[in-house]
């Protein structure tokens, strides 16, 4: 069976790889570099640059405690560039091999729906060429968001791809958006010296998050010299006297803030314009293709995964996607299920969530329980310098099912690997109790939540006894 992949980022390139193991003929169309937005602008090139902040921090600050004398350190952000394109470099290499390993060809050039199982790609090269396969998964990823502000669209308003390949550091800046990508980009840059503010409308940075662990963040963000603007609406960028002016408004004031540079860190929104989808019947919301738990769009044949169908545009989202709209392009039955997905925020400390936040699990009409352990008892935690944060686990009071769980501190991006393997297989808050946790090991924390909501904690003082 013939199938063209649109997109070769995340959710494209699985998908392409697994539609070939099961025998499927594959065509994937490509306009810019594979690994998409993840690879080459977003996952991998920000967390190399965090890596880089927090390796300047451990050394220059810390090594100290463990007897290593690091005098005249200094960092190098040409050096930080230069390192980090060479893992993008090898990560896209990598997936050239394998896509060439699995017999699929890649085209070069710009793909758009232009007929029933028909896909037109303007070719990099020059010239067009018609495709035409039994089944198409569209995979064109994300493009950010542009604010309907004044100003906003100039020129000298930078990108965050302006600022992963930056030469040299403001010396102040204003990101705009306390999301995901604002606040590990305010992180970043703080890190090494520059004065950050952030503007965020929402009453919390990470609005999405559960407000405890928000307001962790938010005073590591404070104690990082970050100025955090919440519940501040932007109202217009100007020219100011250093550089650029931001008027916004809260409810009582209307601050005007100055900075050297102003960075839009709003988020982003489905790839989906000018591509002959709605011309070929294809359904839209907004920008975003509907699709079904299987990601099949309203057209037979033809699927949509990843940031392309919005929802939860998360890069391990759109890998689970293209599988499951691979296996149905070429036969299978498969749905996809959202309930159980990890998010990852690598601010520093990092922050690892799953399921429910305490305030929707009360909104959906749970009697819950919540545990907590804080970092600063944890042993390893104590031993690597990395005491601010807690674990926290939301669990259903009857029968102990987790909810969710939240986690803000050393590694919490790799623990929440834990909680999501539990609720998977319908573990309870007992189930976790009764697994014996290495020592001294940072897991030994979420042990901890879930014997606080028992009463059996340990190493801290439960409210609840057994």
């Amino acid at each position: 069976m013939d199938v063209i992949v649109i997109g070769g980022g995340p959710g494209g390139y699985v998908a392409a790889i697994r539609a070939a193991q099961l025998g499927g003929k594959v065509k994937l169309v490509e306009e810019d570099k594979l690994g998409g937005t993840c690879l080459n602008r977003g996952c991998i090139p920000t967390k190399f640059m965090l890596r880089s902040v927090e390796t300047y921090q451990t050394v220059s600050q810390k090594a100290q405690r463990y007897g290593v004398n690091t005098n005249g350190v200094s960092f190098d952000l040409n050096q930080m560039q230069t390192s980090k394109q060479g893992v993008i470099s090898q990560l896209v290499s990598g997936i050239q091999g394998l896509l060439k390993g699995n017999g699929i060809e890649v085209i070069n050039g710009r793909g758009r729906l232009s007929g029933k199982n028909q896909v037109t790609v303007t070719l990099t090269a020059g010239g067009e060429q018609t495709l035409t396969a039994d089944r198409i998964i569209i995979a064109t990823g994300c493009c950010p968001i542009v604010l309907p502000v004044p100003g906003a669209d100039s020129s000298d308003i930078l990108k965050v791809d302006d600022l992963l390949n930056m030469e040299k550091l403001p010396e102040s800046i204003v990101v705009i958006g306390g999301g995901v990508v604002g606040v590990e980009m305010a992180t970043f840059m703080a890190k090494l010296g520059s004065q950050v503010s952030i503007v965020e409308m929402m009453p919390q940075c990470l609005p999405a998050q559960d407000c405890e662990i928000a307001a962790v963040l938010e005073k590591e963000l404070e104690t990082d010299g970050i100025k955090v603007y919440s519940n501040t609406k932007l109202v217009k960028i100007s020219d100011g006297a250093g550089g650029k002016k931001i008027v916004t408004t809260d409810s009582t004031t209307q601050p005007e803030i100055e900075a050297g540079a102003v960075v839009i860190a709003v988020g982003y929104k489905p790839n989906t314009a000018d591509m002959g989808f709605e011309e070929n019947g294809l359904d839209l919301n907004r920008s975003a293709i509907v699709v079904n738990e299987k990601m099949e769009t309203n057209l037979p044949g033809i699927y949509a995964i990843g940031d392309a169908v919005g929802g939860v545009m998360l890069a391990h989202v759109a890998m689970a996607e293209g599988l499951v709209a691979a296996e149905n392009a070429l036969g299978g039955i498969k749905s996809m299920n959202y309930d159980i997905v990890p998010s990852c925020i690598f601010s520093l400390p990092e922050v690892g969530c799953i399921g429910l936040s305490e305030a929707k699990a009360q909104e959906a009409g749970y009697e819950i329980n919540v545990g907590h352990f804080p970092f600063m008892a944890n042993g390893m935690a104590k031993i690597m310098g990395e005491m601010t944060g807690i674990v926290k686990i939301i669990a259903d009071k009857k029968y102990g099912q987790i909810l969710g769980a939240h986690i803000i501190g050393p590694q919490a991006t790799n623990l929440i690997a834990e909680i999501s393997a539990a609720m998977k297989l319908e573990a309870t808050v007992d189930d976790i109790v009764g697994l014996i946790h290495s020592h001294p090991s940072l897991s030994e924390a979420i042990w901890e939540a879930a014997a606080d909501i028992t009463g059996t904690a340990i190493h801290s003082l439960s409210r609840r006894r057994a």
